[in-house]
């Protein structure tokens, strides 16, 4: 049974329509990486999904429940929006830590403002407070960075702080995990110890939506690759038959330029 249905999907900027007609699902535990050349959609549709943009026409429901739906304004209240969000976890090309806190603040504050809001907060608080210390040490633990809990965003490298960011889009433990270029605003020599993150929530049958450029990596971890151009799902299909033997004259001209200027071989 899918989590997620995306049907009809279409976004303007203006006069300027950037999403059409998307329409795809999501299994629970599946992976989906999404390509495409820059302006294509892609980071729009994931802005969508985390209703940091209102989608202009279409609906998305997540497990079996519509959260949005254009023709509904009660699906559209704001309201309602940060409770939609909890669905999606997104990781942002740039970070987005707040340097004013450490990795481990970085990672519970949303929990923390979260739970301020428990009928028990008062009553508990002390014990409610260690169980989100304890959890945001686990998850840093997990992207490997123990050593790193008291450390702010200015005193370690773009791949650690790419690290926390991942983890503080775990701490709230999203039905689905969403990555907008993870890799994009890293230096060549830490792209690597991001991806070996994300392969290990993908070794985790952790459910997730990638958006990149790294073909080698897309081919290596999707259960899905979809191809976009011009703000249409073009096609879609297993990393074998994108890669290998795509069906759409579009598909097969991306890959090629893309392969005269990277070390990927279709």
């Amino acid at each position: 049974m899918a989590i997620l249905e995306v049907k009809n999907l279409g976004k303007f900027f203006g006069t300027l329509q950037v999403l059409r007609e998307i329409k795809f699902s999501l299994e629970k535990g599946e992976i989906i990486v999404i390509i495409g050349a820059s302006g294509s959609g892609k980071t729009t549709l994931l802005r969508c999904l985390n209703f940091l943009e209102r989608p202009d026409k279409g609906s998305i429901i997540v497990n079996d429940e519509i959260i949005f739906d254009a023709e509904n304004p009660a699906t559209q209240k704001e309201s309602e929006v940060r409770k939609k969000r909890l669905h999606f976890g997104l990781v942002f090309q740039n970070f987005n830590l707040f340097p004013q806190y450490t990795a481990l603040q970085n990672v519970t504050l949303a929990a923390e403002m979260l739970a301020k809001e428990r009928f028990d907060y008062r009553q508990n608080k002390k014990a409610i407070l260690r169980e989100i210390q304890d959890n945001g040490e686990k998850l840093l633990a997990q992207v490997g960075l123990t050593d790193k809990l008291h450390s702010y965003p200015h005193q370690i490298s773009g791949g650690q702080q790419q690290r926390v960011a991942i983890a503080r889009a775990l701490a709230l433990e999203p039905d689905i995990l969403c990555f907008d270029e993870p890799t994009s605003a890293l230096d060549p020599e830490l792209i690597g110890e991001v991806l070996n993150v994300i392969r290990n929530l993908a070794d985790r049958h952790t459910t997730m939506i990638i958006v990149t450029h790294e073909m080698n990596f897309a081919r290596d971890v999707a259960d899905r690759v979809i191809f976009m151009d011009e703000g249409i799902i073009v096609e879609q299909g297993t990393p074998q038959v994108i890669f290998e033997n795509p069906r759409e004259e579009r598909t097969k001209q991306f890959l090629t330029r893309y392969s005269e200027n990277k070390d990927f071989s279709p």
